[in-house]
C-alpha cells in the first residue's frame, strides 16, 4: 500500500496575506527612515495598526522580518553569483574571488540596513548563532572552495608555505564583510564602498 502524498501547503487567509504586506510595508518605510537598529516590534505594530500579538505570531523578531524583505534579493544575488563562477569557470580561482567578493560587497551597498537585521537581530552578538544565518552557510561554501583551489594551486606550485586553513580563512573574510564590519570602515575609517573591496582582496586574496 502506498504512503498517502502530503497534503499540498494551504493558501494564506486574505486577511493574513493582507496583513502581512502591511506589516512589510510599514517595517520597511520605518527601516528607510530610521534605520534597523532604531525600530522595535512594537513600533512596527503600532504603526502597522495590529496587535502586538499578530505581528509576533508572523515574526519571531527583526531578523525574520527583515528575511522576509530581502528574500527574493538573496535568491538572485546567490544566483548572479553562481552565473559569474561558471561563465567564468577557466579563469583562476584568484580572479574568481576577486568577482564573488565584488557581487556580494556590492549587494551588501544597495541592501545594507535589512542586511543588518537579517545578520544581527536573530543573533545577539552571539558567535554560534552566525554560522546558522541565511547568508553564511551557501557564501561559506562558495568561499571555501575557491580557497580550496588555490591552496591546491600554492601547492603544486611548489612554493614551500603551508596556506592557512580554507574553512578558517573563509570564517575570517565573512567576518570581515558583515556589517559591524563594512559600517565600521565605511563610517569611522571614512572608506569608500570601492576601497573596502580593494582591501579585503588584498588582505585575503595572495597575489598572483
Amino acid at each position: 500500500m502506498n504512503e498517502a502524498e502530503p497534503a499540498p501547503p494551504r493558501p494564506e487567509r486574505r486577511d493574513a496575506a493582507e496583513n502581512r504586506q502591511r506589516i512589510l510595508q510599514t517595517a520597511l518605510d520605518l527601516f528607510e527612515r530610521h534605520g534597523v537598529e532604531q525600530v522595535s516590534m512594537n513600533q512596527i505594530a503600532t504603526e502597522a495598526k495590529i496587535g502586538p500579538g499578530t505581528l509576533y505570531r508572523r515574526y519571531r523578531n527583526k531578523s525574520e522580518l527583515c528575511l522576509d524583505l530581502i528574500k527574493d534579493n538573496l535568491v538572485q544575488v546567490f544566483d548572479d553569483i553562481e552565473a559569474y563562477l561558471e561563465e567564468n569557470r577557466n579563469d583562476s580561482p584568484t580572479v574568481r574571488l576577486r568577482g564573488l567578493i565584488v557581487l556580494f560587497m556590492r549587494f551588501r551597498e544597495k541592501k545594507a540596513q535589512l542586511l543588518i537585521g537579517v545578520e544581527d537581530a536573530s543573533s545577539q552578538n552571539r558567535p554560534k548563532s552566525r554560522t546558522k544565518g541565511p547568508l553564511y552557510n551557501e557564501l561559506h561554501d562558495m568561499l571555501v572552495e575557491l580557497l580550496d583551489e588555490i591552496a591546491r594551486d600554492a601547492a603544486r606550485d611548489g612554493d614551500g608555505q603551508i596556506p592557512p586553513n580554507s574553512i578558517f580563512k573563509a570564517d575570517m573574510l565573512l567576518m570581515a564583510m558583515s556589517s559591524d564590519a563594512y559600517f565600521f570602515q565605511r563610517e569611522v575609517r571614512g572608506y569608500t564602498s570601492e576601497q573596502i573591496v580593494e582591501q579585503l582582496c588584498l588582505t585575503f586574496i595572495p597575489l598572483a
